[in-house]
C-alpha cells in the first residue's frame, strides 16, 4: 500500500492571523480561503516546494488546543538560510542546533504551534 501524507491540521484561535502569519511570513503558498456555510471555513496552505498542506479554519476541530501541535518538521536544504529568511520576515527563529543527525531551527506561529526545521547531514 502507498502512502502519501498530503494535509496536516494546525489549530488557530485567529484564521485571519494564521493565514497572513503562514502566507505573508513564513512563505507558504495560499491554496484555498473558503466559506463553505456560515460556520465553516477552510484555509490550506503549501509549503514551497512541499507534497504536504496545512489546513485551519472555523467549524473543524483538529483534537488538538491552538498552540499544542509541536510535531511537524520540514526539511530544507540549508537550515542557516532558512532561519536567516524567517528573520528577514519577522519570524523569530531559534539558533541553529547541530546535531550529527541534521541542524535544526524552529519557530512558533501566533498561536504557538511550534515548526522544526531541519537540513540533513550530508550522507
Amino acid at each position: 500500500m502507498d502512502c502519501r501524507i498530503e494535509l496536516i491540521f494546525v489549530p488557530v484561535t485567529d484564521v485571519d492571523r494564521a493565514r497572513d502569519f503562514y502566507a505573508d511570513q513564513v512563505g507558504f503558498n495560499l491554496d484555498h480561503d473558503i466559506r463553505v456555510d456560515e460556520n465553516i471555513r477552510f484555509v490550506q496552505l503549501t509549503p514551497v516546494g512541499s507534497a504536504c498542506s496545512i489546513a485551519f479554519g472555523d467549524g473543524m476541530g483538529s483534537g488538538l488546543a491552538p498552540g499544542q501541535q509541536d510535531s511537524i518538521q520540514v526539511v530544507v536544504a540549508s537550515a542557516q538560510a532558512a532561519r536567516d529568511e524567517l528573520i528577514a520576515k519577522g519570524v523569530e527563529a531559534t539558533e541553529l542546533d547541530v546535531q550529527p543527525w541534521g541542524t535544526f531551527t524552529s519557530f512558533a506561529d501566533p498561536d504557538g504551534n511550534r515548526w522544526h526545521v531541519q537540513e540533513l547531514p550530508v550522507r
